[in-house]
This record gives C-alpha cells, structure tokens and sequence, in this order.
C-alpha cells in the first residue's frame, strides 16, 4: 500500500494512496462472499447462490463497500505511519480511480489538528478580588430596598429640583430633522417618549440632560441640548447635539422608607423575629456568594488569557467560519433580546463579524491548547463521568435521561458532551497547579 501525505497550510493536508491489485482483489472477493451468504434470490438456495449472479445483481453496492473498505485501510496506515498526523476530519475524496491492472487509487483532502509545542502551564500567575461584601456594598442594596418601597407626591407648589421625579413628554431632533428620520433607523428611547419618569441625576440620561430640567414648573416647555457620549451603543450618534423639545407634565418627590427592624419585619415579611442586622448579614451573603462566582470565572479567564499570549499557531478555517457563525448568531440573539431592532443588528453587522471572528478564533485555540493539556496530563473522561452530566441536564431539561441519550446519539452530541467535560477537567486542573494572590492585599503592599 502506497500512501502519501501533504502537509499544507491552514491545517489541511491531502492523502494519496495506491492500493495493490492484490488486496483490492482479496477484499472484494471477501465482500462477495458475505452478500452470498446473506442474499436472498429465487432460484437459489441461501448460500448457493453462483457468485457470478452475485457480483451482478449486487455490482454497485459491492463496488460502494469495497471503496469504502479500502480507503478506511487506507486512512488507517496512514495515520499509523505517522503518529503525529491529528486528524480532525477526513473528507470525501476527490478522486476515486480503479485501474486496468486492479489497482485502486484516490486522493483524499484531510482537516489536521494544529502542531504546537505546549507553553509552561503549570504555575501561571492569576489574580482574584476578595469576595467580602463591604459595608458600602451592602448598604448600596439596603438603599435599593427602599427605593422599591418609596413613595411618591405630586409637586405642584414649586419648580424642579435634584432628586425629584420630573414627568415629561420629549421628542428629539438632529440637525433640525427628526432623529429616526436623520439615522434611518430605530433611536430607542432618544426618539421621544410621552409620560416618562425621570429622576433629577446626572447619570439617569445623557449627559447633562437633567441637570436643564431643574429649575421648570409643571407646564413649562423647554430646549434641552446633550452631545451623546463614545460610550452610547448607536455609533452614528457619537459627538453628535441631540436637540430635545420638552414639556414638563408633573413634578414628584420621592419619599423613602426609613429601613429600620419593624420594616424588615412587617414591611418585608422578613419574619417576626427578624432585625435589620439579619436582612444586612443575608444581602451581605448573596454578595459575597456572587462575588466567588465572579472570582472563580476570573481565574478561568486569567488562565485562558495566560495560554492564548504564549502561544500561536494556525487554525483549520473551516472550523474558524463554522464557530464564528455560530458566535455571530448568538451576539445577534443577545441583541435582539436586548430590544435591538433588524435596523439596529444590520447596521452593526461589520462589527458583529468582526468580534465573532476574534471569538471564535480564541475559542478554538482554547480547546486545542486544553486537550494538549489533558492529554499531557493523562486527563481522560469516563462514561460515568459522561452518563453523571446527561442525567443532570435530563433533569434540568425535564426529560427521562434515556430518552436524551437516545437524541444526544442520533445527533452525535455525545462526543462533543465528552470533549466539554475534557476541557474542564484541564481547566479544573491548571487552577489547582495556579499561583493564586489576593489582588486587594498585593495592592496594599505595594502602596505600603
């Protein structure tokens, strides 16, 4: 068996391979063989069948197994020859040749696995903020329970101050022209609203927005001027005066609840025996729990961060097109759920691309570098390990956990499911073997 590969770039290589007369010959007269002992012709008794009424009556379909036969021989010594040749996919072939003097040719193209030499990954420096809650923290919660509880009082003896709820009706313009007319698309919110709660904040709108509202009286109709910020999502709009007609509907100020033990008591049903200390010490809990989940994503972030700086190399680009369009859609259902409008998605589309390219190529060189790792490491998977993580997304998808098993092998999602739990046992592992340090206490050394 002659067989040849080339290498080429972008991780594709092209296997050519000459199969001897001799053992195309043995295994056709195999496969023959086995449609005899298995066909069922009128005329003939199982088994007895001439194999010339054989290679007949089954000429295309023996010519199919023998094929496909050969080349998976072919494929296999292949790799066997070279145990550094990482194939991710052999593709159909592109030529399929039987010869007069029986020998069978063809010439496969191949999707390889990229060729690395793995950086130092044990050690890596990651950095976490501490997971305490402060007491600025907790209060700023203390201070959000109240506003849901505020009241509010119709004003009408006086004009609008900081703090207030100001009621207003707006439209915009932009250079003079309405401002949906002058993007040709969606402004959101900037477009106008009739009946909307403002409150009298810097930060509740553009900049210097409510900050003009002070000082009207209910009735009053105003200008207001605002440049719209780099950090606005819609970039047409970037250093750009919006003009906005105004008109001053109601003033209302905001009364908060004092915060107190029969608050939490009464108000929020804490229970009868509950104190304001026990609603701080249960906020001051679910931040501190939120915060180690942050912390734990920071370390798997800082360690993919370390691993993608030290080390480069090429990509297979169908896979790069494949994932990046699966990226491209999910930033564009997160759009969509985030009140982005077909005007608003199409235009960013260069944009939405363009960062779904990036993704998509750290995506892959994270899972590459990963299986590396595990398979330094001796990291393997086990089918409890596997049936463990189907049984619990049976359960969170409300399924008996055959009938996922059944779908997640028709569909072929088994492997990947095993690739997934792969990459986090390597992830699980370069953390345990991480150099972690408290960001808050170094940087308190070095201010020492």
């Amino acid at each position: 068996m002659n067989i040849t590969v080339d290498k080429q770039p972008e991780c594709t290589a092209t296997l050519s391979a000459v199969i001897p007369a001799e053992k195309v010959q043995s295994e056709r007269k195999s496969i023959v063989t086995a449609f005899g002992s298995q066909a069922k012709i009128p005329g003939f008794r199982p088994g007895k069948t001439p194999t010339s009424v054989i290679e007949k009556r089954f000429a295309n379909d023996i010519k199919q197994e023998l094929e496909s036969r050969l080349i998976s021989a072919a494929c296999s010594e292949a790799m066997k020859q070279d145990e550094d040749l990482k194939v991710l996919n052999f593709k159909n072939p592109e030529t399929l040749d039987h010869a007069d003097d029986g020998t069978f040719s063809f010439v496969m193209p191949m999707i390889l696995a990229p060729s690395f030499d793995l950086p130092d990954y044990k050690g890596i420096e990651i950095k976490i903020p501490s997971t305490d809650a402060s007491d600025e923290e907790v209060q700023r919660e203390i201070d959000g329970v109240a506003e849901r509880y505020a009241e509010y009082n119709d004003i009408d003896d006086r004009a609008v101050k900081a703090d207030d709820i100001a009621v207003i009706d707006f439209s915009s313009t932009l250079d003079g022209e309405p401002l949906e007319q002058v993007l040709g698309e969606s402004a959101g919110i900037l477009s106008g609203k009739e009946d909307y709660w403002i409150q009298i904040k810097e930060e509740a709108f553009l900049p210097g927005f409510t900050k003009q509202l002070e000082g009207s009286s209910c009735g009053d109709k105003l200008e207001v001027k605002s440049t719209v910020g780099d950090d606005f999502p819609v970039d047409k709009l970037h250093g750009k005066e919006i003009i906005f007609d105004v008109t001053i509907k109601g003033i209302k100020e905001q009364t908060l609840p004092e915060v107190n033990d029969a608050f939490v008591a009464e108000t929020l049903q804490f229970g009868e025996d509950k104190t304001l200390d026990d609603l701080k010490e249960l906020i001051s809990e679910q931040i501190s729990q939120q915060k180690k989940q942050q912390a734990e994503e920071a370390k798997v972030n800082q360690i993919v961060e370390n691993l993608l700086a030290k080390v480069d190399f090429e990509l297979p680009e169908e896979m790069v097109a494949a994932e990046a369009q699966g990226s491209a859609d999910d930033m564009v259902a997160r759009g969509a759920q985030a009140g982005m409008s077909d005007d608003d998605i199409a235009t960013q589309q260069a944009e939405i691309i363009a960062a779904a390219q990036v993704q998509a190529r750290n995506n892959l060189k994270t899972n590459f570098i990963l299986q590396e790792v595990a398979q330094a490491e001796n990291i393997e998977v086990n089918d409890a390990e596997v049936l463990q993580r189907i049984n619990a997304m049976a359960k969170q998808q409300k399924k008996p956990a055959k009938t996922l098993i059944k779908e997640m092998q028709r569909s072929g999602r088994i492997s990947s499911l095993k690739s997934s739990i792969l990459i986090g046992k390597a992830i699980d592992f370069l953390i345990e073997n991480a150099k972690v340090e408290d960001a808050e206490v170094e940087a308190e050394v070095a201010d020492a």
